[in-house]
Formats: C-alpha cells, sequence, structure tokens
C-alpha cells in the first residue's frame, strides 16, 4: 500500500517515485508524488487515462513531453496539464537528472498500477524498455484500463486482443497485481 515517504523505482528505466499525497490520505482525490527522472531517458510507450488529469511542475532540470501531435522541452518552474484522454508521454532527454512534481486527479489505484510495474522492474520481469512481456501487459492493461491506457493498437483491439491472451497469462502464473509489490504501510501498520 501506498504512503506518504515510500519510494519505489524502476532500475531498467532509471525512474524513481516517492509518493507524496496517496489517495488514502486524500479521500481518493489526489495522488501526488516526487518523480525523479535520470539523465537521458528514453521515451516511454505514448498512453493515456481515460477518467484523471494529470498535472506536473519541473522542480530542477528538464524533461521533453510528446503531446497533441508536438514535442516541447520544460524546464525549472514551468508546469504542464494534461487533461483526462489525452496522449502524452514524457522522458528527460537531457544530460542532467530531472525532478518534477507529479499529480493525478481523481487518485483512483493509480499508485497501485505503479507499485506494480516498479515492482515487475525490480524483479527483472521486463524487458530492455522496462516493459513486461505480453501476457503480463494484458493482465496489466486489463485491470488499469479505468487508470492507464496505451495509445496503440486502438483500445477496442487491445480489449480483443488481451481477451485472447488473459487465460493463458493466468494459466501461466501471472496476476494483474501482486500483493508483494503493494505491500502494507510503514512498519508493517
Amino acid at each position: 500500500m501506498a504512503y506518504p515517504g515510500k519510494e519505489v523505482i524502476n532500475p531498467i528505466t532509471g525512474q524513481s517515485l516517492r509518493f507524496v499525497r496517496t489517495a488514502e490520505g486524500t479521500g481518493g482525490e489526489v495522488l501526488e508524488m516526487i518523480s525523479m527522472l535520470r539523465a537521458g531517458s528514453t521515451e516511454p510507450v505514448p498512453h493515456y487515462h481515460p477518467r484523471q488529469r494529470e498535472d506536473f511542475t519541473v522542480l530542477e532540470g528538464t524533461i521533453t513531453v510528446r503531446m497533441k501531435g508536438g514535442s516541447r522541452t520544460l524546464q525549472a518552474g514551468d508546469t504542464l496539464h494534461v487533461p483526462a484522454n489525452t496522449v502524452h508521454s514524457m522522458w528527460n532527454a537531457s544530460d542532467k537528472p530531472a525532478v518534477v512534481n507529479w499529480q493525478v486527479r481523481p487518485a483512483m489505484d493509480t499508485e497501485v498500477f505503479f507499485e506494480t510495474a516498479f515492482g515487475l522492474a525490480m524483479d527483472g520481469k521486463v524487458n530492455a524498455k522496462g516493459m513486461p512481456s505480453l501476457p503480463q501487459t494484458a493482465l496489466l492493461a486489463d485491470h488499469f484500463r479505468h487508470v492507464y491506457r496505451i495509445a496503440r493498437p486502438p483500445y477496442p483491439v487491445q480489449r480483443v486482443l488481451f481477451a485472447v491472451i488473459k487465460p493463458l497469462a493466468r494459466l501461466m502464473g501471472l496476476r494483474p497485481v501482486y500483493p508483494k509489490y503493494v505491500e502494507s504501510g510503514p512498519q508493517g501498520t
């Protein structure tokens, strides 16, 4: 379970998240994180959030954002609002680390998605680009479809594809969420 101060790290992408405010602490209104992106990180998969909006404030360094058919660089002090259902990606193309304040509204169970995805990366269950296997991705994408969707292939195609793959993924022993990644609060509280 995410709690203020908990940090998750993706050793493949070099991104870390430290939870500042969580769904539980805000009555589900906001998830706030501090994200550190290593220098020279690669562009993640373009994605969108069907029911959530995001607000970013660059605290240190620079980040590159691709959104609405173009890209731009944000520097320390710059802010960005990403409306719900807007395809985007964000990365650090510079030669210095970047730190971003990141807020997601409403919080929903986005923190569980991050704990799971980063936990898989910590356990080496992702490829060189930080992506889980197709069967694992099918389970994650279906379970968290209300908070996170990849932009391609089109969502109806994803639904059909993942419906076919999910039974195989379950036979392989995979799950959409793993208890060991979504641990209890500080000192087991």
